[in-house]
């Protein structure tokens, strides 16, 4: 049964599976330790196996997912969501998240987009700089 223990590269996997749009971007995810394999910080060349439980942060959010599938090619997202699965926890705290931040978005607490010159000059007084 070696064929079961074959891994493939984490960065390529996580790649594929369509957390980060590039390689580069997923290798620099697991060099500032935004990425955990098994509840240990996973460097990019680290071999992942089906099974394997990791922890991804992403500006997207926090992703708590179990590798379903193994593949170093970047295909269509409907094929990319079936390497993996995601807890119901980690999907939940998402959705709670993203509806707080809708929420704050209304009340006019966030502004979306680039902020205007009059908000990055109060930004620049906020921050101590001319």
């Amino acid at each position: 049964m070696a064929g079961d223990r074959s891994g493939i590269r984490i960065d390529k996997w996580l790649w594929a599976a369509r957390f980060f749009k590039t390689r580069a971007l997923a290798v620099r995810a697991c060099e500032l330790g935004r990425i955990l394999s098994n509840g240990n910080e996973a460097k990019p060349s680290r071999e992942v196996h089906i099974g394997d439980r990791l922890h991804i942060r992403t500006e997207a959010g926090d992703f708590q997912v179990e590798i379903r599938a193994l593949s170093e090619i970047r295909g269509p997202a409907s094929v990319a969501q079936t390497l993996y699965h995601e807890t119901d926890e980690s999907r939940e705290l998402r959705q709670k998240l993203a509806e707080e931040r809708r929420a704050a978005m209304q009340q006019g607490l966030i502004r979306e987009g680039k902020p205007s010159r009059r908000d990055r000059q109060e930004l620049n007084r906020v921050r101590g700089r001319f």
